[in-house]
């Protein structure tokens, strides 16, 4: 099947403390959004890949495109006011059928095997969304009292969402609401069951200033290991 990554960038950095766009701040001497593409495209150079940015950042990304010699083949598409329309607007781009892989711009150190893993699982289940398990015990509160849960019962969801493309289109159709806080609730919403399969500790995504520093720290080690 014909493979797709759409890939979102829409953050403004209001958590990082940033006037500068988190996709666009520095990590190891380039912006988090090309060690991101990059990921992509050491999976397989024949990646049709969409990435999706505020209309507002398109000079912005050229202007780093030329810094940094970036000349890989993408589509660059409008972002919309949420991701929700993001998305819809990315898969808007997609003709014909295949399987997308709907990624974080600020989720630059995902490997390209939990690409292909996610590409490997979709085309057999229709649906492949990464997550992991819970290392801390949780509890749930209500108003004044709280109830120890078992952790073995849930996952934190990250990206790659990796879907049958018609079955996502479709999906995207729906109404938006703020319920629907990634591409697996609208999915489901659609009446899609979900796969999930192991993603990766490493694969975190950059939110917080302690976010660059942890990410900073985890490429030194993967050249080190490399």
């Amino acid at each position: 099947m014909k493979e797709y990554a759409l890939i979102v960038a829409g953050g403004k950095g209001t958590r990082i403390k940033s006037s500068t766009p988190k996709q666009f701040l520095e990590l190891d001497g380039k912006p988090v959004l090309l060690h991101t593409l990059e990921a992509f495209y050491r999976y397989s150079e024949n990646i049709h890949i969409i990435l999706v940015l505020p209309a507002d950042d398109f000079a912005t990304w050229e202007m780093l495109c030329t810094r940094h010699k970036f000349h890989k083949p993408l589509i660059l598409q409008r972002g919309g006011d949420s991701r929700f329309q993001s998305v819809k607007n990315g898969l808007d781009k997609i003709d014909g059928d295949g399987l997308v892989a709907i990624h974080d711009g600020v989720r630059p150190l995902i490997h390209e095997d939990i690409i292909g893993a996610s590409f490997r699982l979709a085309a057999v289940h229709k649906s492949a969304v990464a997550a992991v398990r819970l290392k801390e015990s949780i509890r749930m509160t209500d108003q004044d009292t709280t109830k120890a849960m078992d952790r073995s019962r849930f996952r934190l969801i990250q990206t790659p969402q990796t879907f049958q493309v018609d079955l996502i289109k479709k999906a995207y159709s729906l109404k938006e609401d703020d319920t629907l806080t990634d591409d697996a609730s609208v999915a489901e919403r659609a009446g899609h069951a979900i796969s999930l399969f192991e993603g990766s500790y490493e694969n975190i995504k950059i939110t917080t200033p302690e976010d660059l520093v942890v990410a900073e720290a985890l490429l030194r080690s993967r050249k080190g290991r490399g």
